[in-house]
This record gives structure tokens, sequence and C-alpha cells, in this order.
């Protein structure tokens, strides 16, 4: 935006067949301005923070430099209306030692809103959870810490492995903040940079409930690693990054008359699967509304039925999506369903990280009703190096959504599939830079889609 590289914009489609808004921090009630590598848009959540009805968005700028501080970062609430998004309350900008709305002071490299998800507690208390990956604390380098924004007017709190009930230890490059994820009942943070015992970035997701305690913090409930608080019989190894992607989606178990609980799926992308050096795997957990954390499943590529095979350099589980389709009636693994991005994956020979996208169900054996998306295959676009389709997906409503940011310009699109889509199957919608008024110098594309 305004000549400045990788500045950063957001292009909004509008219901209603009422086309396509740019969002940018040139727009009108978005404070501050594009600059050169602030990377506007990093991460994105969209919720109702001031409950009027209209959908709000919280935009991460990481790479945002606050003052004369390099990549301190930045997040920006912008709020919808009537008259559309940005039109009417100015946004609220969330960043350390200023406007008095986050502690800390900022330094050089903390990535303020590197990840950030938003929702509604189920006493309708609005909440965004700010992941701040690069944070020093505790004396520790890169251990990271999270913000808790909560209520109509936020109040703000951090907290992080540190602080009062948190699972795990204070640690240099924890990371934590890295991955979060929420429903209305829970929400969980990545730390995937954790030691378990003696050994070095297995990785670590824990989970909070969306109240404040008597600390000012939300609600811990648990910490999970392999080899450490369960995940089965699966071995921490060094350089696993345990959590670093997650995603979650409410569930309604079949005892149940209201949608209660959670299923989380945590991303273990530099897994090996027996020989096979970083294939990759993903954890399933499921939280109760008492909290209990409980391990439904373990999945990789190499699981019964699944289909295509694990390899090295495959990268499962790089990123996640995941949806609840009907949280009306009872939870069902046609109703729940996973997004799992590959994008090291080789879709043919001599391609080399084309990548692809698993579709995989929550309940039940994650072979039993797969698919397998791939560009030339089921994503219109020729296989191609160094593509990495799976590195942008999304949930929404009855649609999965997957970005293509790179590769050949011809193939450069977001698609939008049937969560039930057959392996192979061709997108419901298609959007591409110079069509259906999407400017077409919108570079990298798709690289984040909600």
């Amino acid at each position: 935006m305004s000549g400045q590289e990788k500045a950063g914009a957001i292009q909004i489609v509008l219901g209603g067949d009422k086309g396509v808004t740019t969002l940018s921090q040139d727009t009108p009630n978005v404070s501050d301005a594009a600059e050169a590598g602030d990377e506007f848009g990093f991460s994105l959540a969209v919720y109702d923070a001031n409950l009027d009805g209209c959908s709000d968005i919280a935009v991460g700028i990481p790479y945002e430099d606050v003052g004369t501080v390099p990549d301190a970062g930045l997040v920006h609430l912008v709020y919808g209306s009537t008259a559309g998004i940005g039109q009417g309350t100015p946004s609220l900008g969330f960043r350390q030692g200023s406007d008095g709305n986050m502690a800390n002071t900022a330094e050089a490299e903390d990535w303020v809103g590197y990840s950030v998800a938003g929702g509604l507690s189920p006493t309708s208390l609005p909440f965004l959870v700010i992941g701040t990956p690069g944070e020093d604390s505790s004396g520790f380098a890169d251990m990271g810490f999270a913000a808790y924004a909560y209520g109509v007017i936020p109040s703000v709190s951090t907290f992080h492995q540190d602080s009062p009930g948190v699972w795990g230890d204070a640690a240099q490059g924890n990371r934590f903040g890295s991955a979060i994820a929420a429903t209305n009942r829970h929400f969980v943070v990545g730390a995937p940079g954790a030691p378990i015992g003696a050994i070095d970035q297995a990785g670590a997701v824990l989970g909070f409930k969306p109240s404040v305690t008597t600390d000012g913090i939300p609600l811990p409930l648990f910490g999970i690693g392999q080899d450490a608080t369960g995940t089965g019989d699966q071995v921490a190894e060094a350089g696993d990054g345990f959590g670093t992607s997650v995603t979650m989606a409410p569930y309604r178990p079949s005892v149940s008359t209201t949608t209660t609980d959670s299923l989380v799926a945590v991303g273990v992308p530099n897994e090996d699967v027996g020989a096979k050096a970083d294939a990759g795997g993903v954890q399933l957990l499921q939280i109760s509304e008492a909290g209990v954390v409980t391990e439904p499943q373990w999945i990789t590529q190499d699981a019964a039925d699944v289909e295509e095979t694990a390899e090295g350099d495959d990268y499962f589980g790089q990123r996640l999506a995941a949806v609840n389709t009907n949280q009306g009636v009872p939870s069902t693994a046609t109703t729940m369903r996973l997004a799992v991005g590959v994008p090291g994956e080789e879709t043919s020979a001599g391609v080399q990280d084309s990548g692809g996208v698993q579709i995989l169900p929550m309940l039940g054996s994650a072979g039993a009703s797969d698919s397998w998306l791939q560009p030339g295959g089921g994503i219109p676009s020729a296989p191609a190096s160094r593509q990495y389709a799976g590195m942008s997906v999304a949930a929404a409503g009855s649609s999965l959504y997957v970005g293509m940011p790179y590769g050949p310009a011809s193939g450069r699109a977001v698609y939008a599939y049937s969560w039930t889509v057959a392996s192979g199957g061709a997108p419901s919608q298609t959007w591409k830079p110079g069509e259906g008024g999407i400017p077409a110098e919108a570079a990298a594309f798709g690289a984040v889609v909600r």
C-alpha cells in the first residue's frame, strides 16, 4: 500500500454480491500508516468485539515498528458497521508501552500479533487473545507471552508460562503465543519451542477458559506435550515443534443437549514418522466442559486407509483448520471436519514442495472419510515447485478455504470447497487478483484466509 513493499492489505469479499473492499493502514479510521515490511494482515480474527451485531476484524501486524523499535508488533481492532468495515468507530490499537493497553515495553522482534484469536465467552463477553512469541520475559529471551483483551471496552492482561497456575516452565525460546485458536468455551496457545524435560524444542500446547482469575489472567486448564501430561505413546524429540499450529471447533457429545466441549487439532510438522524425517503428524485433543483434556487420536499420512503416504519433509500439520458444520445436533464424523496443510508434499517426480491439503474427520477413523486436494488434482493450478499448497487454509461455516499465494501467477487464488468434497473435486467458488473487483496487483493474495 502507498507504494510500500510488503506493507500488507486485506481484501474483504462482501456478502450479497456487494463487491470487494480493501482494508489497510491507509484506510480511514485505521490508525498509523502503511510502511514497508509491516505485513498488515499476517494474522486475522473475526468476531463481534462491541456486540453491535456487525463483524469486527482483529488484524495482526507483527512486523510493525513501534517508534524506533523494529518489529515490535501491533494489533488493530477494526470495527464493522452497517456502513462497512472501518467506516464507523476508529480502530483500536494494541501494542506494548503505548495507550496503557498492554503491559511491558516494546522491544525489537517481540512480534505482537503474530497470532490472534477472538470470540464470545459463555457469558457473551467479547475476548481477544494476542500472541507475542518474541517477547523476552522472566529473564528468558523469546519466552513469549500472550495478551488477553476482554469486554466491550477492553481490559487487557498478559500471561505466560511464568504466570500463576500456568503449566510448564519459563524457558528461553519457548515461543509461547506462536499459535492460538479459540471457541466460545476454551482457547489454546502453542509454545512450539518449549522443552520437554531435557528435550529442546519438543513443543507444548496450553489450554485456558475465557474467564478471568483473581490473578487477572485467563483461567489455566492444562498443558500438554509429547511425553508430558499426555499425548499417549508419542515420543518427544528435539525439534518436533508440537504446537506449531493449532485449530479447534465446538463439539457436542452425543450425551449432551448443547455444545459444551471443544475438539482441538495440534500440528507437529517436524515429527519423524518412522525413518521419514519431518513427515509430520497431528494430535487430536478433546476439552470437556469442565476443562479436562483427553486424546482421541494421533494422525499421520501413514494412518490406516488415509490417502497419500507419509514422506520425508512433507510437514503434514504445518497449517490446520477445523469446523463443526452443524452445532445444532450431536457431533459426528460428517459434521466435525479437519483440513491439514501438507506444504512439502511432492505431487509428482521432480515437483518439490508443490503441497496439498488433506481433509479428515475429527471423530472416528481418520481414513474412513478423508479426501486429498493438490495442484492439478482439485486445486486448479498445474503442479509446480514451491507452490506450498496447504500453507493457507481456513474454515468458515460450510466451506473450506484454500489460499494459493505462491507458484505460477496463473494459479494464485483463493478457492472454496465443500467439507465433503471428494479427492480431486472442484472448488465451489474462486477469487483471483484482477477479477471480481479484486485489485490485479494484490501480491501474495490468499497468504492468510478467514
